[in-house]
């Protein structure tokens, strides 16, 4: 979604060298929920511009991993991530994982993923928990047990089925709308964390 160049958190993204503002909404929610830690291997779901590989890299530090995927290019040089274009929908991301050799499940999956919007509610919020499911299933599959999870969705019915479907497979969800969310967006977060043992793709 646009903003102006004025909007603080964008002049503060700029300020400390970040792509993005949607930084501080990964940030937010880290720092009341722990989700990413020392030495992660995180899986970053519609990544760019990069924002949040930027805070997950630092994070997880230099034994830790980060791979984003987008439609978009990412362009970003960080020692411990790597960036791939593509659409999820395509992706085999077995072989991804062999290319780039990751070869433990993800301690984390994150996604950013949103649609591109219409103007029509109930169109915008069906596009994006279709993403929703894509990102959930990628977790399923390639995210250990006891793993988090941390997805963007639009408001609406559609929302609270998925997170009646994310309490079966995790051991804690949350809810979150961020600081730096735009007044006028519909998206909020839901963060899982802990997958049950035992969830497969």
């Amino acid at each position: 979604m646009p903003y102006k160049p004025n909007d603080h958190y964008a002049r503060k993204a700029k300020n400390e060298n970040f792509v993005a503002r949607s930084i501080y909404k990964l940030e937010e929610i880290d720092q009341r929920y722990r989700v990413i830690n020392s030495n992660d291997y995180v899986l970053d779901l519609g990544a760019s511009p990069g924002s949040w590989m930027q805070y997950a890299s630092k994070k997880v530090g230099e034994k830790g991993k980060v791979l984003g995927i987008d439609l978009k290019p990412i362009s970003l040089n960080l020692p411990n991530a790597i960036c791939v274009q593509g659409d999820m929908n395509e992706l085999n991301l077995d072989e991804l994982f062999s290319k780039y050799k990751i070869e433990k499940p993800f301690d984390v999956v994150i996604s950013d993923m949103a649609p591109n919007t219409t103007g029509n509610k109930f169109v915008d919020q069906c596009r994006s928990y279709d993403l929703c499911v894509i990102a959930l299933s990628s977790a399923k599959k390639f995210l250990k047990s006891n793993g988090n999870f941390v997805c963007k969705i639009f408001e609406g019915e559609d929302a609270m089925s998925f997170r009646d479907e994310l309490k079966s497979l995790f051991n804690e969800v949350n809810i979150l709308r961020p600081k730096s969310v735009q007044s006028s967006s519909k998206e909020m977060f839901m963060i899982a964390k802990g997958k049950k043992t035992g969830i497969g793709g």
